[in-house]
């Protein structure tokens, strides 16, 4: 007997806004990516997931093709840090990706407590927020969400419509 699975990155809803989820390269969590994911879709926006260890020029190349309105990256084994002042620079070279917000969070260092200069960098690198302080971000990330999704939606709404 054959079971027909869900996909786990459905084609987006029409209309809505997407923001695209990420973990770095070296990390293979998944659990945190499954949560913003729920966290993005409450809050208004259609996600694509591109799970754990994903490559740098994978990120890039999905976040082209995909056009989201909001980049998470995402991580938990300490190395947040460092891939993520490697890739985000990336993602700023991309003149498609430019006005794009990118964020990153999780656990960006390898000793367990929480660095104040490392979010300054990633910061300066081009990430827009930093979110490093745990279980406490939480409500700053549901807000920037729900404001990035009104403000898509918004922009949608004042689009002029074309007629063939």
């Amino acid at each position: 007997m054959s079971r027909i699975l869900p996909d786990p990155n459905p084609s987006p809803r029409k209309g809505r806004p997407r923001a695209l989820v990420s973990g770095v390269a070296s990390d293979s969590h998944t659990w945190n990516l499954v949560f913003l994911q729920l966290v993005c879709e409450e809050e208004g926006l259609d996600v694509v997931n591109l799970g754990p260890c994903v490559p740098d020029e994978l990120l890039v190349t999905e976040c082209v093709d995909q056009r989201p309105v909001l980049v998470v990256i995402s991580t938990v084994n300490g190395h947040g840090y460092r891939e993520g002042l490697r890739v985000v620079p990336k993602l700023r070279a991309r003149p498609e990706l430019a006005d794009v917000p990118i964020v990153i969070g999780g656990r960006l260092g390898v000793t367990g407590r929480r660095e104040d200069g490392l979010a300054g960098e990633l910061t300066a690198a081009g990430c827009d927020r930093v979110f490093d302080r745990g279980p406490e971000d939480l409500e700053e990330f549901r807000t920037l969400a729900a404001t990035v999704a009104w403000t898509a939606d918004d922009a949608a709404a004042r689009a002029p419509v074309q007629f063939g």
